[in-house]
């Protein structure tokens, strides 16, 4: 009897493989077509990357190598979820595999360049990374973002985040919510240094996926001091592949994974590596149904999870930018990323970051100067006191780095009027006139000593002679200026939403940097440019000036 039903079982077992509307009779069927056709397709260039992947008898995993418990790197071994994970899928595909290190910036282009034939790290599917990669479904696994602050640190829901600095690592889906409230994003390349920072005090708030901080919320001490402060956009992870190529590829997995959840598979590799389970017990129900566990299960929505709705309103002229981008590149070969001008609310960010920049430089500029006088009229004065006085400033100021300036003034003004955009402006406005304007000043004044050295000056020519000091000073007052109309930037780091800080919020969640930050030069080359050119004007000014006595 017990040898019938061994023999019924090991005929049904055949038969459910052989049958290709079961996942692993497709799967099998799949596999023997790919194989089937070795060695000949391998040369073929237009070859999918399952092809490539059993020629080459390995399977190139992108994976990140600083995430406890999913993906670490130890003594030059892999541990983790995703690292159990990926050998499974090269198991299934009788290949070796590979492991190559990504960040979240890069773990989706990696593909595209055909460093990697897979993803598995850590990457959250929503809408709006559709288009930089193919998401396998079923998912693997999901997070939810979190907020997470020291204890005493009191966080009343949103209207509590806009105008504080939160770190969070690039190319994270969550950052365009955190921006969109008002905060200001301080940006990582790993959660890691998320943590190191938190732990020096540099970063007062963190975003980061809870599967990540889960490890360090079972530490006691960690716990203690740290508390969760928001939590929101949960995201289901999967595997990553390249868009173009890889159908084959994507089909194959797509069938692995839902074999893993149905068998319990994924659910005993995260019992292997400590972490919560209840997502994945869930999934293995729905692919136990007879309506999923099925070849064509993948592509049933009653079974599939959706992506995060990640989706920004799109510009009017995005068509537009985008068609320039394609133009670009083809005639020149560059690829040129404009993502600051295809969504409203990474151009409302742009918009507000190029304002909030050119009244900085304006003030700094109108600061700095008038400052300048101020203190070259103070350290030219006869009077004893007022000129030593002048002086001791003078060097007080000198000797100040920049950002210390600004964090006093920020400290002073914030105390008196509280969080505000422009006393967030005044505060950089007035580091910047200070410290530029102390130098400049003291420049004039010794182009005024020089003078007075040179000739008697009458009472009645001491304007005159004022204006020729500042002539013979142009030189170094322009200097100045152009620092002041540079140094602006450092604005970001108090929170001020100026260019640079709009930037790196639309970085934070375009995950592109290159041409970003290019554009940022260029603007502040622009400005400088515009600078120069209002200095000469002045001295050509003041030439007539002199020159008509």
């Amino acid at each position: 009897m017990l040898v019938c039903l061994l023999a019924m079982g090991t005929a049904a077992a055949l038969a459910n493989v052989a049958d290709d509307r079961s996942p692993d009779g497709a799967l099998a069927q799949l596999l023997a077509g790919v194989r089937a056709g070795i060695p000949a397709s391998c040369s073929a260039n237009n070859a999918d990357r399952l092809i490539r992947i059993v020629c080459a008898g390995r399977i190139r995993v992108g994976v990140r190598s600083n995430y406890p418990q999913f993906a670490e790197q130890k003594d030059n071994q892999w541990h983790g979820y995703e690292i159990d994970l990926a050998r499974a899928v090269a198991g299934k595909l009788s290949v070796a595999a590979e492991f190559v290190t990504v960040t979240p910036a890069n773990r989706t282009s990696e593909l595209g360049q055909n460093h990697i034939d897979a993803a598995i790290a850590a990457i959250g599917h929503n809408t709006q990374r559709d288009g930089q990669a193919r998401f396998i479904r079923p998912h693997y696994y999901r997070s939810d973002t979190v907020l997470v602050g020291p204890r005493d640190l009191v966080i009343d829901g949103w209207s509590s985040i806009a105008g504080r600095t939160i770190c969070v690592t690039v190319g994270n889906g969550s950052n365009a919510k955190l921006s969109s409230r008002g905060a200001r994003l301080m940006l990582f390349g790993s959660p890691g240094q998320l943590l190191d920072e938190l732990s020096s005090g540099t970063c007062s708030l963190i975003a980061q996926d809870d599967s990540f901080l889960a490890a360090y919320f079972s530490q006691p001490d960690f716990a203690s001091r740290y508390s969760t402060k928001l939590r929101f956009a949960p995201v289901p992870w999967g595997i990553a592949v390249a868009r173009d190529g890889s159908e084959q590829l994507g089909r194959a997995l797509a069938l692995i994974v839902q074999i893993f959840h149905r068998d319990g598979t994924l659910a005993e590799i995260a019992r292997a590596n400590h972490i919560a389970t209840g997502f994945l017990a869930a999934q293995q129900d729905v692919w136990r149904r007879p309506e999923c566990d099925t070849a064509a299960g993948s592509n049933q929505t009653a079974c599939v999870l959706p992506p995060l709705d990640a989706e920004l309103e799109p510009t009017r002229f995005a068509g537009r930018i985008s068609d320039a981008e394609a133009w670009i590149s083809s005639q020149t070969g560059l690829r040129l990323s404009l993502p600051m001008l295809k969504t409203v609310q990474a151009c409302s960010l742009l918009r507000r970051g190029v304002i909030n920049s050119l009244v900085l430089i304006a003030g700094a500029l109108f600061a700095t100067l008038t400052i300048a006088l101020t203190f070259a009229a103070l350290l030219s004065a006869h009077s004893y006191a007022l000129r030593w006085s002048a002086r001791l400033l003078v060097i007080v100021l000198q000797s100040m780095p920049p950002v210390m300036a600004l964090v006093i003034a920020s400290a002073i003004l914030n105390r008196t009027a509280g969080y505000s955009l422009p006393a967030l402006l005044a505060a950089v406005i007035a580091a910047l006139g200070l410290i530029n304007g102390a130098n400049a000043g003291q420049a004039i004044s010794e182009a005024i000593t020089t003078l007075r050295a040179e000739m008697v000056v009458t009472p009645e020519e001491t304007r005159s002679f004022f204006i020729r000091g500042i002539g013979r000073s142009a030189m170094q007052i322009e200097s100045f200026l152009v620092n002041a109309a540079k140094g602006t930037p450092i604005a970001s780091f108090i929170g001020t939403p100026d260019l640079l800080n709009a930037l790196t919020d639309i970085t934070s969640f375009s995950s592109e940097r290159a041409t970003t930050y290019s554009l940022l030069l260029m603007f502040y080359i622009v400005i400088v440019i515009a600078v120069v050119r209002l200095c000469a004007m002045l001295r050509s000014l003041l030439d007539r000036q002199e020159a008509w006595g």
